[in-house]
């Protein structure tokens, strides 16, 4: 008998399809309805009530009833990474329409993963504060310079209170369109709500694409030298 981890059981409620779909949908980080998520997944209520279930009581998702209606989120940002990392390395989508390109193409740009940045932009954010000095690689985290601490501090962050934060600072989160690492943890987090309190970034919808607005073009301009924001 093993005593290992069952990985089988995991796997089992990934390979179900509109499982997978629920689990990508929540990776918004919001909380949604069964309603919702079934709008997403093109499936009934019902079963996505069923599905839910079966993801609540693996501890893959959350639930929270709020009146008479019942709420349900990504557990945790452990799982978020996870299914971050899957979706790398799995094939990617089959493209039947160019609605289905567009949507694509767009979430690769710039989506969120569970509570920060992802896409293309994140990475190449990243990068420039990488290169800048603001922060430095040391193996699956990101460390905060001094030069970084000015200019986290100058954008409106609060750098000890992200710190205090019961999870990871700043870690290396494996990016699945880009096949490479942005910025996550606490100091992602903290960027990306520090993006929507300026108002730089929108998210659509009952969607993980974010949108760039005109003073979200003009700010990172301004603060990361990036032109030409879709």
């Amino acid at each position: 008998m093993s005593i290992s981890p069952n990985i089988t059981a995991l796997t089992a409620l990934l390979t179900e399809e509109s499982r997978a779909t629920i689990l990508a949908g929540l990776m918004d980080g919001k909380y949604h309805t069964a309603s919702e998520l079934a709008y997403m997944a093109k499936i009934t209520p019902q079963t996505a009530s069923f599905h839910l279930t079966k993801l609540v009581e693996n501890n893959l998702v959350t639930t929270e009833k709020n009146g008479r209606f019942r709420y349900f989120r990504l557990a945790n940002e452990e799982v978020a990474n996870t299914l971050e990392i899957l979706m790398s390395i799995s094939p990617p989508p089959e493209i039947r329409s160019l609605k289905q390109s567009s949507q694509l193409k767009r979430l690769e740009n710039a989506r969120t993963c569970y509570d920060h940045l992802a896409g293309r932009v994140s990475v190449q954010l990243t990068k420039i504060m990488e290169d800048a000095g603001y922060i430095e690689r040391s193996d699956k985290q990101f460390i905060v310079t001094a030069k970084g601490e000015s200019f986290f501090q100058k954008l409106g962050l609060d750098l000890v209170g992200l710190s205090k934060k019961r999870r990871s600072f700043s870690h290396a989160c494996l990016d699945w369109s880009e096949r490479t690492h942005h910025l996550g943890g606490a100091l992602g987090n903290g960027l990306f709500e520090r993006y929507i309190e300026l108002g730089w970034i929108e998210a659509k919808e009952n969607s993980r694409e974010i949108m760039f607005t005109a003073r979200g073009k003009s700010g990172f301009k301004e603060f990361f030298g990036i032109e030409n924001l879709l």
